[in-house]
């Protein structure tokens, strides 16, 4: 049977699938990605790298897995959102892209907030007005980079880019566009008013597509850029989160996906749209279903900052740096001996919506090590996922069979911890490659070489499951009273 290659855009890297249906994975490849922090708050990459590493990994599949470039009937990316990403008329890149955990438009979101209803906002577009509003984004833009501004032709996001640079098309992807904040939730359609709010043309929004349908093929010009075939048909994409979510079998209501990537994200199915401002609301990939979602400024991008920039010394032979740290952090108590920190190092987005908020290490003394730091971090995204599921369940979300997924799912310890403060067990998974293998299966539905959603479970199998400890539950119960506490004494309004 024909092969599909799925290409996800991330944070910190590149990845590309090659499968041939209906079960077999040919091949994986990844290039990383430059996350640029130049000032506080600010997430930037540049987009060409992403584009440049589509270019090897594709000729790296085709290479590994033997499979000619002719063989592949279809392309889907996936990526994460909302990233923007700008063009002017010729094309060209006028700055780098403005990725999701980008938290610079603190003073935008305080002005569209004054200029707009809140809760009409929420219930016509489905989120909040929040750092993730693609508006308040643009408007940053053009009140401190006027130039760039006046250049803008195009707005769309990671995987659009990617779209559009094999197809040469410029289309913008179902929950790029509401998770930006530009569609209107009764008719599911691009909303005039909503784009106004950014400040720039209605032409510089491009078409809304499905997730599985085709926007168009690949060009002679990508094809000789990426060595895939000219004519092969390109599908809408996905965001990442959702591309991964399928792939976790995330269907059904009370079935919660965690997913530990660049950022740490919560996921759950629903039949019903139940916008809340806390939360983000995506659409499923498996048309007439929901996906209520939060999504954190940091996860492994904190990790790996941290790594890099504190913990060289700590190296164990045979070990990844993070392994390292693993290994010392287990050796450490539960709670950390007393240290709590909060993730806020890029601001934070759900459940607090706080582009300000900054980390904060609390406790710390004189007694404490590398280990007490790397083990309090891996608490503070426990934490910080409780803080969510207490929110899905006060808005009316079951919260009943948790799943875990994505690289830092394949940390022991961290989901230890993870399972331990939420006293749930999780479900590990086995083969899953993270949102590549959702975005490769939105293009075998693109082309029909199957209408069947549910059977990308072939490519995933059920794991082993991290048991919550009872001894430890009364010291994270206190530590996660703590976390939230910090934020109540250091965030808003506070003296």
């Amino acid at each position: 049977m024909a092969c599909v290659l799925g290409l996800d855009i991330g944070t910190t890297s590149t990845i590309g699938i090659l499968i041939r249906l209906p079960d077999e994975t040919l091949a994986i490849a990844s290039r990383p990605v430059e996350l640029r922090s130049d000032k506080i708050g600010w997430a930037e990459e540049d987009p060409a790298q992403w584009w440049a590493n589509v270019g090897e990994i594709t000729r790296e599949l085709l290479h590994v897995s033997g499979v000619a470039a002719s063989d592949i009937a279809a392309i889907g990316v996936t990526g994460m959102l909302p990233a923007v990403v700008l063009l002017d008329a010729e094309g060209a890149l006028p700055r780098p892209s403005i990725q999701q955990s980008d938290a610079r438009c603190g003073a935008e979101v305080d002005e569209l907030r004054a200029e707009v209803d809140e809760a009409a906002f929420l219930a016509k577009a489905g989120n909040g007005i929040n750092q993730q509003l693609v508006a308040a984004k643009l408007r940053w833009i053009e009140r401190h980079e006027p130039d760039v501004f006046a250049r803008i032709a195009t707005v769309f996001g990671s995987y659009d880019y990617i779209n559009w640079r094999l197809t040469g098309e410029r289309a913008i992807e179902q929950n790029w566009a509401l998770e930006a904040g530009f569609v209107d939730l009764a008719t599911h359609g691009i909303n005039d008013d909503l784009v106004a709010l950014a400040h720039v043309p209605r032409a510089a929004i491009p078409r809304k597509v499905a997730s599985h349908e085709i926007l168009g093929v690949v060009s002679a010009r990508a094809a000789a850029e990426t060595g895939l075939a000219a004519g092969t048909p390109v599908v809408g994409g996905a965001a990442d989160m959702i591309a991964s979510a399928l792939g976790a079998g995330i269907v059904e209501a009370g079935d919660v996906l965690m997913k530990f990537g660049g950022s740490v994200d919560i996921l759950t199915a629903t039949k019903h749209a139940k916008p809340d401002a806390r939360l983000y609301l995506d659409y499923h990939l498996r048309p007439g279903l929901f996906m209520p979602n939060g999504c954190m400024s940091t996860g492994g991008s904190a990790l790996n900052w941290f790594a890099r920039e504190f913990a060289g010394g700590h190296a164990i032979e045979g070990l990844t740096i993070h392994q390292a740290l693993d290994r010392l952090a287990e050796a450490r108590p539960a709670g950390a001996d007393g240290l709590v920190i909060s993730p806020y190092f890029l601001g934070e987005k759900t459940p607090i919506h706080d582009p300000r908020a900054r980390g904060v290490i609390d406790g710390l003394t004189l007694s404490h090590d590398v280990g007490h730091v790397w083990r309090a971090l891996l608490e503070s995204y426990a934490y910080a996922i409780a803080h969510h599921v207490e929110v899905l369940n006060e808005i009316g979300h079951r919260t009943e069979r948790f799943i875990v997924s994505d690289g830092g799912a394949n940390s022991r310890v961290w989901m230890q911890i993870v399972a331990d403060v939420l006293q749930r067990p999780l479900q590990r998974l086995s083969g899953h490659p993270g949102s590549c293998i959702g975005a490769a299966w939105t293009a075998a539905i693109g082309v029909d070489l199957t209408q069947d959603w549910s059977a990308i479970s072939a490519f995933v199998r059920a794991a082993d499951i991290v048991q919550p400890r009872r001894e430890v539950a009364d010291v994270y119960r206190r530590g996660y009273q703590r976390y939230r506490e910090i934020y109540r004494r250091l965030g808003p309004g506070a003296s």
